[in-house]
């Protein structure tokens, strides 16, 4: 069920950085270009795309003036993204910009790990707490196949790097593709139950439009009955209002299950994602973002960025309606652009 606006709210000045269903927004995801090494079926097409010229990508210091906006209203959580965060030269120093933010009390990356080996250490050094790494299979060819030219090897020895690095838990994320890795669910279980400090989250693929707009998600529910037939589930209480639904197996091992298509996180929804190009993206499902770089560049202060960010986030919508049976709704643009 999506939320209702709540009746006589209005547009608050200060304070919490609300919008008109009441939701606070805590959490801030920051993607710092759209390129990427990788080509992922689920991510882009495969004729690949027009990547966004060097001009029109906000500039570290761009971002670390709006990350301390954004953390002036209440955003405590900074995740960088992309494309491939570690494809853009200097991302270290973005990471100790962002890390003494006063404020930002957890600051994580996504990656797909393919340079991750390299890089581990200094992130960590910098300021980095927390590792998300992209991982739908551990089968050398499908691993290929789903990212158009992947090397599985290279993402286990960043991973690897990442958890002597001290960046704990490293969070292994796995789209689960109908027909492609959905028979790979008890290997990647069993392989990460052996790797001390990792977790393992399970996501429902999302229909963009950059990717043909299927639906091809396995149903979280499903994944959860294949895994009682081998294990025990033990439900962990949610807390920090993630979307995650985590369980922990007999093995030890925390599974998470991220289910916006079948279980739908929208109610609680405590997220905004700043695009490369400095558009605010203020649900998933949506791309038409006002963009916030213009306003930096044409010289707007600190007071007109938060009106404007203010302003942006009152009128976000309820959610999606990708979980609609029939004529859903495409999640609108491409994966590598938003930021996930």
């Amino acid at each position: 069920m999506l939320p209702a606006p709540i009746p006589g709210l209005e547009q608050p000045a200060s304070g919490p950085l609300v919008d008109r269903f009441g939701r606070a927004h805590t959490y801030l995801r920051v993607s710092v270009t759209d390129r990427c090494n990788y080509r992922c079926t689920y991510c882009m097409p495969a004729v690949g795309l027009d990547w966004l010229p060097r001009a029109q990508v906000l500039s570290y210091e761009e971002v670390a003036r709006l990350v301390r906006v954004f953390a002036s209203m209440g955003v405590s959580r900074v995740r960088l993204t992309g494309g491939e965060p570690t494809l853009r030269r200097g991302i270290v120093d973005l990471v100790g910009m962002i890390a003494r933010t006063p404020g930002v009390t957890d600051l994580s990356m996504t990656t797909n790990g393919h340079a991750l080996a390299a890089r581990a250490n200094d992130l960590a050094a910098a300021g980095l707490t927390r590792l998300n790494v992209s991982l739908d299979t551990l089968d050398p060819e499908r691993f290929a196949a789903i990212t158009r030219g992947g090397n599985v090897a290279a993402v286990l020895a960043g991973i690897d790097a990442a958890l002597e690095a001290g960046l704990q838990p490293v969070k292994i994320n796995c789209v689960v593709i109908a027909g492609q890795n959905d028979g790979d669910l008890h290997a990647m279980v069993d392989h990460f139950a052996g790797r001390p400090g990792t977790q393992l989250r399970f996501i429902e693929y999302m229909p963009f439009e950059g990717n043909g707009g299927q639906k091809q998600h396995v149903p979280a529910a499903e994944l959860r009955r294949r895994l009682a037939e081998r294990h025990t589930l033990t439900p962990i209480e949610r807390q920090g209002g993630g979307p995650s639904r985590d369980v922990r197996l007999d093995n030890g091992l925390v599974v998470g299950f991220i289910s916006p298509i079948t279980e739908h996180f929208c109610d609680a929804c405590n997220r905004l994602r700043l695009q490369a190009d400095g558009s605010l993206r203020t649900c998933l499902s949506r791309d038409d973002a006002p963009n916030l770089r213009d306003l930096l560049r044409g010289g707007a202060d600190d007071a007109a960025l938060e009106a404007a960010i203010r302003a942006q986030v009152f009128g976000k919508v309820a959610g999606h309606e990708a979980h609609v049976d029939g004529d859903f709704r495409v999640f609108e643009g491409v994966m590598t652009r938003v930021g996930g």
